[in-house]
């Protein structure tokens, strides 16, 4: 008889540690309290995707023509909007400035000039300016002043002797896109692989995707003295240049080889262009936990006549981790 009521004690404390542990792990919340939730926020890109007008920007398109898709769930959409009502565009340009980069320096900061020139509209974007080779450089603060991002692009006179590119990235992802309340995007233009960074591409694309920034490309190791036979806007070469593309698609942007000044500043329009034309889709996952685990996405057309003729360019997946976002 002691034996079964000691039992009975027993099992009866070991439900109530598991109701206190469960109750620690998962807190109710206090009257009146709101339970926050986390959403996803996409840049989305539609494309003509064959044909004489292959690559042309699409526009027109309304929240019902999407439907968003996670790990092969459909997701509730909770914000959409298109060119006419979207958020501002905050835009970090870095250039590499590694020694291979000497002989084509005038002609980066002049175009980068120019982008920053027709990306930014007056009193609703902003754009900042970053150099890295073996140090890594803020030049100019976000800010729609122009004046003020020329003078900080003229400024750069010489080159370092490495090549931090992912450390960049991570630097002005980490300290400068993650509170920003408007889109997040950079534009890297560089010449080569990374030679000196201690993150490495998965650090990278991941505080991208974690802090929802696109991550546009440009190479210009080809020169501009000419076209190098292979290497044209719009095509990749050689190791370095994948890691470049792979970096670009997994945010949702794109990556683009110039072979000439001609081709860096059809680049450079391309990126402004769609930078007008995007679609932002806003969905609340059905999974609301935080369990670190990389999750895929997919934006589909709802009208399947739509699949043929165009195509839809987002990011790939996110990793559910909590960050401090505003």
């Amino acid at each position: 008889m002691i034996k079964s009521f000691s039992k009975f004690v027993l099992s009866v404390f070991a439900l109530v540690a598991f109701a206190a542990f469960a109750n620690a792990q998962t807190p109710s919340p206090t009257p009146g309290e709101q339970i926050k939730t986390f959403e996803v926020r996409l840049p989305v890109t539609v494309t003509q995707r064959e044909g004489k007008e292959k690559g042309r920007l699409i526009s027109g398109m309304t929240r019902p023509d999407f439907a968003v898709f996670e790990d092969g769930v459909q997701q509730e959409v909770t914000f959409f909007s298109d060119e006419k009502t979207n958020p501002p565009v905050f835009v970090g340009v870095l250039m590499d400035t590694s020694p291979s980069t000497a002989g084509k320096l005038g002609f980066s900061k002049e175009a980068a000039k120019n982008f920053i020139d027709t990306v930014v509209r007056l009193r609703k974007d902003k754009a900042a300016f970053m150099t890295f080779d073996n140090e890594i450089t803020l030049h100019q603060d976000f800010t729609d002043k122009l004046d003020l991002l020329a003078k900080a692009v003229d400024k750069v006179k010489k080159t370092g002797s490495q090549t931090a590119m992912y450390d960049a990235v991570w630097q002005f992802t980490d300290e400068k896109l993650r509170t920003i309340p408007g889109r997040r995007v950079i534009v890297i233009i560089t010449d080569g692989e990374d030679t000196f960074s201690r993150a490495d591409l998965a650090d990278a694309i991941d505080i991208a995707q974690r802090t929802e920034t696109t991550i546009f490309g440009i190479s210009t190791k080809a020169g501009f003295l000419g076209t190098v036979p292979g290497v044209e806007i719009g095509s990749s070469k050689g190791k370095d240049d994948r890691l470049l593309v792979q970096l670009c698609e997994a945010t949702g942007g794109e990556a683009f080889f110039s072979g000439n000044m001609v081709d860096l500043e059809k680049a450079f329009t391309r990126i402004s262009q769609e930078l007008r034309s995007q679609y932002i889709i806003t969905y609340r996952p059905a999974n609301q936990n935080y369990d670190g685990r990389e999750r895929k996405i997919e934006v589909r057309f709802t009208d399947p006549t739509n699949v043929k003729p165009y195509r839809i360019r987002t990011k790939s997946s996110y990793r559910a981790i909590r960050d401090n976002l505003k």
